[in-house]
């Protein structure tokens, strides 16, 4: 929704002021020059990019439009899950999420956290770690770090998709440079027509140089940056269950670990101290 408003936004300001200043919008139409910039980046985005980040940038721009992967509730459940596996290691020890842990697409405790059981990268992402616990992994240092290296490998390969989409905003307006003296070229091969011909001509240039700017300024770059945004909201689900697992490790109760875990959200995603409350009491027997 936002991203719309925004874009529209972009498109109002610019060509709504425009036209108020007594602009005339076929001025603006070069195609030959939307060509030159347009093909142009998309040939180098191509050229600079592994083919994984070529074909997963149509669908990480959908992502954008929809918004972080994880809400308010989402997090909230994850919180609920952990003190539930946490009681049951306290009680029962370690031992007794073997089965969960082995084959976590048929634990009827993961089944009760239904976003949670459905997203496989998060389900990976604590069994390994529970796994380790359970085969003796007990330094907190250590898996600390070796979560940080999990987390950024994840976070990275998001990462590179704004880092193409970026590297292509900087770009573009250099390629609209480039339109532009193709077409001062193409103007002083007409040197001898009428001023109202040239004058069609170096404004037809120009619009290269607008364009390169307009497009990277106004759509590229905030894309990047919107996607960035929403990566960073998503990965503070990993980060929410890594610091509940330390926690766990460092010899905490349940709930205080489960609290640790919350404390590392955004404020917006953040469930109460008393919906977590809430939730965890109504959890069915360990």
């Amino acid at each position: 929704m936002f991203v719309m408003i925004g874009f529209g936004i972009v498109i109002f300001s610019v060509f709504g002021g425009y036209i108020l200043g007594g602009g005339h919008m076929g001025v603006l139409w070069m195609p030959f020059e939307f060509m030159i910039i347009l093909g142009s980046g998309a040939g180098a985005f191509f050229i600079a990019n592994p083919k994984s980040v070529v074909t997963h940038t149509g669908k990480e721009l959908g992502h954008l439009f929809k918004g972080p992967k994880y809400k308010k509730e989402d997090f909230l459940e994850v919180l609920t899950m952990m003190y539930q596996v946490f009681k049951i290691a306290k009680t029962k020890g370690l031992l007794a999420l073997e089965q969960h842990i082995e084959k976590p697409e048929d634990s009827p405790l993961f089944q009760q956290f239904p976003k949670f059981y459905g997203d496989h990268h998060a389900i990976a992402f604590l069994c390994t770690y529970l796994r380790l616990m359970s085969l003796g992994a007990d330094n907190p240092h250590e898996l600390v770090d070796l979560m940080d290296e999990d987390i950024e490998t994840m976070h990275h390969e998001h990462q590179r998709i704004a880092d193409a989409i970026q590297a292509v905003a900087d770009a573009v307006p250099a390629l609209g440079i480039v339109a532009a003296v193709l077409g001062v070229i193409h103007t002083m091969g007409s040197i001898t027509e009428p001023p109202e011909v040239l004058g069609k001509l170096i404004g037809g240039a120009l619009v290269g140089t607008f364009t390169g700017i307009l497009v990277a300024y106004g759509f590229l770059a905030p894309i990047a940056s919107g996607l960035k945004n929403v990566y960073h909201a998503e990965g503070k689900y990993y980060q929410a269950m890594k610091t509940g697992l330390i926690a766990h490790l460092s010899g905490y109760a349940p709930a205080i670990s489960v609290e640790y875990a919350r404390n590392v959200l955004e404020p917006e995603y953040r469930p109460t101290f008393a919906q977590v409350e809430e939730a965890t009491s109504a959890l069915p027997p360990a």
